[in-house]
């Protein structure tokens, strides 16, 4: 059923944001709190997020999952930012996207006294923003347990650059 709803919510535009590029928009999920809140319930419901220390959300829709996720689970929130966006000592990682590239960063006291992670955002396509993120954490002796995604762009194979677990609410 929430599947059923998702995809009856979820808007597809095609060339955006550009050409050839299908773009999944999961904002009207946020219109509907019926579902948002079906939705977030269907998510922490996983298993990935049981040994969980911390949900990392991802810049910039990831917040919203995520921040609703740590909340939820009474967990600390991890804010994976965009160039520029974040203060003090970072580590930073480059990736390729479906239509460029770009970095993301985390503050280096924010993960200090953590070690095991759960990713969280909004769309796993080819699985370079993921993969940079948990890069970061690996390189700082880190574990990911897991990533959880509203949508998965399954013909793009982002889930087999992981070697950690994904949870889908809904595959396209």
């Amino acid at each position: 059923m929430l599947e059923k709803n998702l995809k009856n919510t979820i808007k597809s535009y095609p060339d955006f944001p550009k050409k050839g590029i299908l773009f999944r928009d999961i904002l009207p999920v946020f219109q509907n709190p019926s579902i948002f809140n079906k939705l977030i319930e269907s998510m922490i419901d996983k298993k990935i997020y049981r040994k969980s220390e911390a949900i990392l959300a991802i810049d910039a829709r990831g917040f919203l999952f995520g921040s609703v996720i740590a909340y939820k689970l009474s967990k600390p929130l991890i804010l994976a930012r965009k160039p520029g966006k974040l203060p003090g000592k970072l580590s930073t990682y480059k990736y390729d996207l479906e239509y460029g590239s770009n970095s993301l960063s985390l503050q280096d006291d924010s993960i200090r006294n953590l070690d095991n992670f759960v990713i969280v955002d909004d769309l796993l396509a080819t699985g370079g923003t993921v993969n940079s993120v948990s890069k970061i954490l690996k390189d700082k002796d880190k574990n990911v347990l897991g990533l959880s995604v509203v949508v998965e762009l399954k013909d793009l194979n982002g889930r087999s650059k992981l070697n950690f677990p994904v949870e889908s609410e809904i595959i396209y």
